[in-house]
C-alpha cells in the first residue's frame, strides 16, 4: 500500500497530479515532469515521503510528512481521480500514521486542508482518530491561516490513534 518514494514512479505520479480536478489541493504545484522530479528529489531529503500503491502495486498518490519540529509535522496527501471513493485514502492514513507514530517516534501530526475542499474534509473526519483542531491549537490555526482564514486544521495524536487501532499489522514496504 505504501513504499518510500522512488524516482522512477514520478512520471505515472506526475500525469496523476496535473488532473485539474487534483492540482488546486496538491502542496507542491509542479508546473513540468522535471520540476516534479527534482521536488521529489527534495522531499526525499526534508521529509517523511511514500507513494500510495494500489492493488496492482501502480503509484497512485502520494502522503508526506513535511515541517517536521519537535516530534511533529504536518501531513500532505493526495491521490489520482480514478482513484477517488475507493478507500485507498482512509487506508494509505492509517498506514502512515502507524508508521510515523511506532517507526519515528512522532507524536502529533497536522493537517491543513482548504476549507472548500469538501471531499479531502469528508474524508478525513470519517477517521474516528483525527479531530478537529482549529479552537485546540490556535497558534497553528493562526499560523496557516496568516492572511485569509482558507484552511481547517486538524491533528493526529499518537496515544488516540494507537487506542483507536485494534490490529497494527501495518506492512510499510522499505
Amino acid at each position: 500500500m505504501l513504499k518510500k518514494r522512488d524516482l522512477h514512479e514520478c512520471y505515472s505520479l506526475y500525469n496523476l497530479m496535473i488532473d485539474p480536478v487534483v492540482f488546486p489541493y496538491v502542496r507542491y504545484k509542479c508546473q513540468s515532469y522535471e520540476e516534479y522530479l527534482f521536488v521529489t528529489k527534495q522531499l526525499q531529503e526534508t521529509s517523511i515521503s511514500r507513494t500510495i500503491l494500489n492493488e496492482m502495486g501502480h503509484p497512485i498518490g502520494t502522503v508526506d510528512l513535511y515541517n517536521i519540529v519537535n516530534k511533529t509535522g504536518f501531513l500532505a496527501t493526495w491521490i489520482g481521480t480514478p482513484y477517488f471513493g475507493k478507500g485507498y485514502n482512509q487506508r494509505a492514513k492509517k498506514s502512515v500514521f502507524a508508521e510515523l507514530f511506532l517507526e519515528h517516534n512522532i507524536e502529533t501530526v497536522f493537517m491543513k486542508i482548504r476549507k472548500q475542499n469538501i471531499r479531502s474534509k469528508k474524508a478525513v473526519e470519517k477517521l474516528q482518530y483525527v479531530k478537529l483542531a482549529n479552537d485546540t491549537s490556535p497558534e497553528i490555526y493562526e499560523s496557516i491561516n496568516s492572511t485569509d482564514k482558507i484552511y481547517d486544521l486538524y491533528h493526529v495524536e499518537r496515544l488516540g490513534f494507537l487506542a483507536s487501532c485494534e490490529d497494527m499489522q501495518y506492512v510499510v514496504a522499505t
